[in-house]
């Protein structure tokens, strides 16, 4: 009974050991070259087109934003009329 115990554990951490060494390619590597390539690029906009999606969707968030922060401010600063 424990030899059977004892070979269902070892089958089990050499299933889960085994499904566990996928090849993981290292693109750190290839990642470093292209941020630090002096191409006369910003670092926020190196990282290709959805870099530059996300950073024209954070501005424009952030321009409107502020424009409504103002307007707001505006408004309570007015006496109302009654």
């Amino acid at each position: 009974d424990c030899y059977h115990f004892l070979s269902l554990r070892q089958l089990s951490k050499q299933t889960l050991s085994s499904s566990a060494r996928r090849q993981i390619t290292n693109t750190v590597k290839d990642k470093q070259k292209l941020f630090q390539e002096d191409n006369g690029m910003p670092i926020h906009l190196k990282g290709g087109s959805k870099d530059a999606l996300l950073y024209r969707a954070t501005m424009t968030l952030t321009v409107f934003g502020s424009g409504y922060v103002v307007y707001e401010l505006l408004t309570a600063a007015m006496p109302r009329k009654s």
